[in-house]
């Protein structure tokens, strides 16, 4: 495997205003020359890390990546800027990241039809938001192609700007302030950007989520049926905010409520349905 940490700004210095330095770990699994698979092209997976948009949370960075290299994914996990650093800069430097998939993806071996974002919390809502607003005005003005993903998979996500639902916290450090307009809720609210053109989308939740309510996907859920997006959905029992792997690893002590979080091994079964295989 090859493993290397990427500075965005050396590649798109606008990426690099304001003291922003986005990082991007890069986990390539090598192609067996012996097997003759040189060229076998991988689908690729970018991780979004949560943390209310104030951190990038470790526990949804690595330990994720690895149980997507085991599928055979090349793997990105983007450590993005936070507050104060607000809006666009974060959908920026995802899309700075699909460009640099895209340049490199003959030495990358890339699949560039099978990319999906992953993102969790604060980052599952920059993972949706990208999904959906990719091609933005404010997008395109810095990168005029800006690509789409071709799926997304949404753990535990803040998806509304609705002060009813929302996690305050996360859309204070997106927008710089504690007020929240209807015009900010039309345009930051993901449940509100899905269209016939979003990907299909896997996500999950946990019906005592304290800290984003589940009505949070809820929302994009009723958005991806209304415009006949597939999409797999499981709301778990129980759970706390932010169970990451779901499992001892990235949690102190686990009981079987949280074991039965299953995640994962759905995950596994529905990008496999999607078809995102290993290709030659």
């Amino acid at each position: 495997m090859k493993n290397e940490v990427i500075h965005l700004k050396e590649h798109f210095s606008d990426l690099g205003k304001n003291g922003c330095d986005p990082t991007v770990a890069v986990y390539l699994p090598y192609n067996m020359r012996e097997l003759n698979r040189q060229n076998q092209k991988r689908p690729c997976m970018i991780i979004c890390p949560g943390g209310a948009y104030r951190i990038c949370s470790e526990r949804e960075s690595e330990p994720i990546a690895l149980q997507l290299l085991a599928e055979g994914f090349n793997v990105f996990v983007i450590t993005y800027s936070t507050a104060p650093h607000g809006y666009p800069t974060r959908l920026l430097e995802v899309a700075g990241l699909m460009e640099l998939i895209y340049q490199n993806r003959d030495i990358w071996n890339c699949n560039t039809e099978k990319i999906a974002i992953m993102g969790f919390s604060a980052g599952g809502h920059l993972a949706a938001h990208h999904t959906n607003a990719y091609d933005c005005e404010a997008v395109r003005k810095f990168f005029p192609e800006s690509k789409p993903v071709n799926a997304s998979v949404l753990c535990y996500p803040v998806i509304t700007a609705d002060p009813q639902y929302s996690h305050k916290g996360s859309f204070e450090a997106l927008l710089g302030n504690s007020e929240v307009s209807k015009s900010d809720i039309e345009k930051f609210s993901c449940d509100r950007l899905v269209t016939s053109q979003t990907p299909p989308t896997f996500m999950w939740h946990t019906a005592e989520d304290g800290s984003v309510p589940v009505m949070n996907s809820i929302l994009y859920a009723k958005s991806l049926s209304d415009n006949k997006i597939p999409f797999e959905y499981h709301i778990y029992p129980y759970g706390y905010h932010g169970l990451a792997t779901a499992d001892i690893q990235t949690n102190d002590t686990v009981n079987e409520k949280i074991t039965h979080i299953d995640w994962l091994g759905h995950l596994k079964k529905w990008l496999r349905l999607m078809n995102f295989t290993i290709q030659n």
